[in-house]
């Protein structure tokens, strides 16, 4: 495999960053109270394994359009999560030091799916 060479959804950065993100919101979304186990908890999670989950399976389906519309998907998980993550900071549930970090890895993975939006619409990238 050659450098950058995009061989599975694996190789995708916009991927690795979104597992990254699932990662971090999962471990940080412990500490919720427990009366939000099936309230805000369980819907950040969904939020973020949706993230890496259309990015695999856009890139699964083999054709540009459904690619772009899974993209598209993962990158309003991507604002669903940011908007879900100010709620749990609003109500004490997330302290400072773990939403500035979590949310450096979320505008990472939504710039980097910008970019792969961007390239792909152009026809630069696979």
């Amino acid at each position: 495999m050659g450098r950058g060479e995009i061989q599975s959804h694996r190789d995708l950065v916009a991927w690795q960053l979104g597992v990254r993100l699932a990662r971090e919101i999962y471990l940080v979304s412990e500490r919720f109270p427990s009366h939000e186990k099936y309230g805000l908890c369980n819907q950040v999670r969904r939020a973020a394994v949706s993230v890496p989950s259309n990015i695999a399976e856009g890139y699964g389906r083999g054709t540009r359009q459904d690619y772009l519309r899974f993209l598209r998907m993962a990158r309003g998980s991507v604002f669903e999560i940011d908007t879900q993550l100010l709620i749990a900071r609003e109500l004490g549930y997330l302290d400072q030091d773990s939403h500035t970090t979590i949310e450096a890895t979320l505008h990472e993975c939504g710039r980097v799916l910008a970019g792969l939006i961007r390239s792909i619409e152009a026809g630069t990238d696979a």
